[in-house]
């Protein structure tokens, strides 16, 4: 059952991929030019690219009009539309002085003359050396550089461009050292596709960068000398552009394919492969195993006299009159399992749609902006869940509980959002979160995830329990009022021990996943391969949940009743740690300044602690219906 449930999960994958090639990713409409009609040119910040083990990482931006790096500006600079989540995600377009016009051909077009001081020719120098690329707009496409892939033999078009290159040198005395080479030269070319009647769609923007060293100001020969910077006086500058107009068979449906290339697809499937099988052979063994416990436990203590062999017997039915005793802080285990089973199912739905083609890379910040919304949408079921765990458990404070439930997850989450947001500030990076986005995002929180969170605690509170509900019913056994002693516990079953080794297969069905994630976060990858993250999403659910239980019932079998934090922390604590220790692995510790260490270091921790709430849900919500279960299956007088 199970093998044949993960082999129709890569199916589903194995379809989606080759449906990406198939039809167009829906987002926005498109436009239509007709010869000489403008085309505006967008640019965007400036973002560290791929990471290079020799050289130190940096994972903010820098707004492309920063006074520092002298770029032609245009009369008017006017900030263009952007959604939310393009604006949380580092986005911050404005329009530029470049003239393109449809079909219209320009060589060595000068876009402007400009003086860039001794000090900031250092500050370019640096982001050169740091590989800062330049990020453009044309038509929604990015304008992008085409690079070969040569493990799949494959072209593909790569968002971005240099901001410079280095040259290494070496004199006389054999000191080596580099010269920074400064562009300023775009060779545009604008790939169109024919509609007929004169109609014309834009379908791939390509990019030939230079660096012009030029006597002559309306030279652009591509075979002199490169444009270098002094960082001890004034350089002169001049910028250039050419445009060219290239008919191409490629539909506009389908232009995007271009830009999504797959970095070690390979890899990608075998990993997939290769752990689903481990699952399906480990899960199959330890269900079994479970099942066949379970079931001669249970005829075993239904067989028993309980006058007389009751209290000489040993295991977890000797815990029915503890088993469902009220936790220990109560209403805080119920907030972080409804918060963490609200960001899991925001988690599936946001990867289910994009799965299918529903948020479109080519309408800009669509995938944060649906889950922030998702989120707030979501808080309905994630309140409803933390009361039904309140009132199940005796708790009796539930106003208390119901005002916990939206506010203490999203709002520390608010609150480190804050304090990293401050560190971007004193680094002068573009990508500070704007005090109207801030409000627009407590806005969101007030007017939508409240109402919602209070009907579903109302609901929830409201709703009567039943005998017959396995979810919505009262604990099948009743609870002594003095708790029982519990044995001591072997060490590798106690929490700290048992979350390590629970954590490895739940960590190990997304390890190949977030490699990818965090290049596509920190350096300006495009990730879509939403069918691979799907199942491993599928994978970390059911890893998740098989052996938190597996490892609840062992803990029962020792006689000890204290499953409700222990199953949230088991399931959470190791693969959060695992995926906290991953991240900062990424890196190879070349991490470059304390402002880029505290911000990498503090998004990396959010992304765990959220990993974490959403895991350790899972956790305690399987060991709950787990115990509900087996509890109600025998017969306690």
């Amino acid at each position: 059952m199970i093998h044949h449930f993960l082999l129709y999960l890569l199916l589903i994958v194995s379809s989606t991929i080759t449906k990406t090639d198939a039809f167009y990713l829906p987002g926005v409409a498109p436009t239509t030019y007709h010869e000489g009609d403008e085309i505006p040119l967008v640019v965007n910040h400036l973002k560290p690219t791929s990471f290079y083990s020799h050289k130190e990482t940096h994972i903010y931006s820098y707004d492309y009009y920063n006074e520092k790096l002298h770029f032609c500006q245009p009369a008017k600079i006017e900030k263009q539309p952007e959604s939310l989540g393009s604006v949380i995600f580092g986005d911050r377009l404005y329009n530029s002085p470049f003239i393109l016009n449809m079909l219209e051909n320009k060589t060595c077009e000068t876009l402007c003359k400009t003086t860039i001081p001794g000090d900031d020719a250092k500050f370019i120098n640096e982001l050169i050396e740091d590989d800062f690329v330049q990020n453009w707009l044309i038509d929604g496409l990015p304008v992008a550089r085409k690079a070969h892939d040569p493990r799949t033999n494959s072209d593909f078009y790569y968002a971005g461009f240099d901001l410079g290159y280095t040259e290494g040198i070496s004199n006389d005395a054999g000191e080596e050292g580099k010269t920074f080479y400064f562009i300023n030269h775009f060779d545009i070319t604008i790939e169109y596709h024919d509609r007929g009647e004169g109609n014309y769609r834009i379908v791939g923007i390509l990019i030939n960068p230079a660096s012009l060293e030029r006597d002559d100001v309306d030279s652009c020969d591509l075979t002199g000398q490169a444009k270098s910077l002094s960082e001890t006086e004034d350089n002169e500058v001049t910028f250039t552009y050419s445009v060219s107009f290239v008919p191409s068979d490629t539909l506009w449906a389908t232009r995007w394919d271009k830009y999504f290339h797959t970095y070690d697809p390979k890899i990608q499937w075998f990993s997939l492969i290769n752990f689903s099988i481990i699952v399906v052979l480990l899960s199959s063994v330890m269900i079994h195993s479970l099942f066949r416990a379970l079931r001669n436990d249970i005829q075993k203590y239904n067989e028993l006299n309980l006058d007389d062999e009751f209290e000489q017997d040993s295991g977890w039915k000797l815990l029915h009159a503890d088993i469902f005793r009220s936790p220990i802080k109560l209403s805080l285990l119920s907030v972080f399992v409804g918060s963490g089973f609200q960001i899991f199912l925001m988690t599936g739905f946001v990867i289910f749609l994009a799965m299918f083609g529903l948020l479109s890379p080519s309408n800009r910040g669509s995938l944060p902006t649906v889950t922030l919304v998702i989120f707030a949408l979501f808080g309905f079921i994630g309140s409803f869940t933390s009361m039904t765990i309140y009132k199940f458990f005796g708790g009796t404070m539930w106003k208390m509980n119901m005002v916990m439930t939206p506010i203490l997850v999203p709002g520390v989450l608010f609150l480190c959002v804050v304090c990293l947001n401050v560190f971007l500030l004193f680094s002068g990076s573009s990508d500070v979160i704007p005090f109207g986005t801030l409000c627009a995002i407590v806005g969101i929180w007030i007017l939508l995830s409240l109402p919602l969170s209070f009907a579903g605690s109302l609901i929830a509170w409201k709703k009567k329990f039943s005998e017959t509900s396995l979810i919505f019913s009262y604990p099948p056994t009743k609870t002594n009022q003095i708790p029982r002693q519990i044995p001591v516990q072997p060490w590798y079953l106690r929490t700290i021990a048992a979350s390590f080794v629970a954590g490895i297969f739940p960590f190990g069905s997304i390890a190949v996943q977030l490699y990818f994630i965090y290049n596509s976060l920190w350096y300006n990858k495009i990730f879509y391969m939403f069918g691979f993250l799907f199942v491993s999403f599928v994978l970390l659910t059911f890893t998740t949940a098989l052996v938190t239980v597996l490892l609840t019932y062992y803990s029962l079998c020792l006689e000890n009743w204290k499953w409700c934090w222990r199953s949230f922390i088991v399931g959470g604590l190791g693969v959060s740690t695992y995926v906290f220790i991953h991240s900062i692995l990424f890196t190879k510790f070349n991490l470059g300044g304390f402002i880029t260490i505290v911000l990498y270091c503090g998004y990396s921790a959010i992304i765990s602690l959220l990993i974490g709430l959403c895991t350790g849900a899972l956790g305690f919500l399987s060991s709950l219906l787990f115990v509900k279960k087996i509890y109600g299956a025998i017969r306690v007088d």
